[in-house]
């Protein structure tokens, strides 16, 4: 199986574009460079020197574009369909794949992904949520939303790792927890405030990542760990900006404004310390070059896994027993 193999072409999206809105302008750069170059391959003419000098300007506009996002086109990227998605990072990252299926007491939840797997040769369990690219995977996976036995089968994983002694690598990327009557009806939120208690006294290490959108609990109970990272464009918000607009402003198209306000974005986490690091994306995000995106969060992971697994158990949980405490700011009256 080749790498980034869940993605799809153009035609079998239902979606208008593969650029976002304000993308248009590399757009129309890099239409009129597939034309020159169709029409270079054709012998009609050599437009290479042209081809070249429009390469370089577009290379260029993308970069300053990239450079001086908002927090609303940082949501957009964090949602892009042809973003990776945990299989993906799987597939490039790790070997020896096996997954492990269902809850052993209700069903299987395709909208989160577990399994065993090695990291350089070093054995390690993972769990992620898991979107859909084509409207047939979506539906199959809940468009990335799990449902309590989605959580309980992560659980699952997280007792087994402790059992082996294993580090787990966890992959956050889902809107929230599904929200349907069955699902409450079956414990959704007792399945992820379990999540929440168990992770926080695992006794091996736990890296967590953020890889697109982290969304409310159906993300946190995934998201507590001793290390916790982004990728660049990625966000983390205990609300949806449209949820958030919703509610504030009884008005879901001023998401933008909420976007601002809810501080989501990477840098703005880092910045209050949230998280631990922010992971460097290729220019033009990690949907332009998803290799080279697999390439520099491997790199973070490895880094802080050997920083933190010869760390006692003990230790371990009183670190982050105090890393959470540490969390939030508020101001004294």
């Amino acid at each position: 199986m080749s790498f980034y193999s869940h993605s799809v072409n153009a035609k079998e999206r239902d979606l208008p574009s593969e650029y976002l809105e304000f993308e248009k302008p590399i757009s129309d750069l890099e239409k009129k460079i597939e034309e020159l170059t169709l029409f270079t391959s054709n012998g009609n003419i050599d437009l290479e020197e042209e081809i070249l000098k429009l390469q370089k300007k577009s290379d260029q506009l993308l970069a300053e574009i990239y450079s001086r996002l908002s927090p609303w086109q940082k949501v957009q990227i964090s949602r892009h369909l042809n973003r990776p998605y945990t299989l993906d990072y799987i597939e490039a990252m790790l070997t020896d794949f096996t997954e492990m299926h269902g809850d052993r007491g209700f069903a299987d939840d395709p909208a989160i992904v577990c399994g065993m797997a090695k990291l350089d040769g070093m054995p390690v369990v993972i769990i992620g949520h898991q979107k859909g690219r084509t409207l047939k995977e979506r539906v199959f996976r809940n468009f990335g939303q799990p449902n309590p036995e989605g959580y309980r089968k992560a659980l699952r994983l997280m007792r087994f790792a402790e059992k082996f002694k294993k580090p787990i690598i966890t992959f956050i990327d889902t809107q929230g927890a599904y929200p349907g009557i069955g699902a409450e009806e079956r414990g959704q939120g007792e399945s992820i405030a379990r999540n929440l208690y168990v992770l926080s006294l695992l006794k091996v290490p736990i890296v967590a990542v953020v890889i697109g959108e982290g969304g409310s609990g159906g993300a946190l109970a995934l998201g507590v760990a001793d290390r916790v990272l982004m990728l660049e464009h990625a966000t983390y918000s205990v609300i949806s900006p449209e949820g958030c607009a919703t509610i504030l402003w009884k008005n879901g198209a001023k998401a933008s404004e909420a976007a601002e306000l809810l501080k989501i974005t990477a840098q703005d986490l880092f910045h209050m310390k949230v998280i631990d690091e922010v992971v460097e994306e290729p220019i033009g995000g990690a949907h332009r070059d998803a290799r080279r995106a697999a390439e520099l969060l491997k790199e973070a992971i490895t880094r802080n896994l050997s920083e933190i697994k010869n760390t006692s158990s003990d230790e371990l949980v009183k670190l982050r027993y105090e890393k959470i405490r540490k969390l939030g700011i508020y101001d004294q009256l």
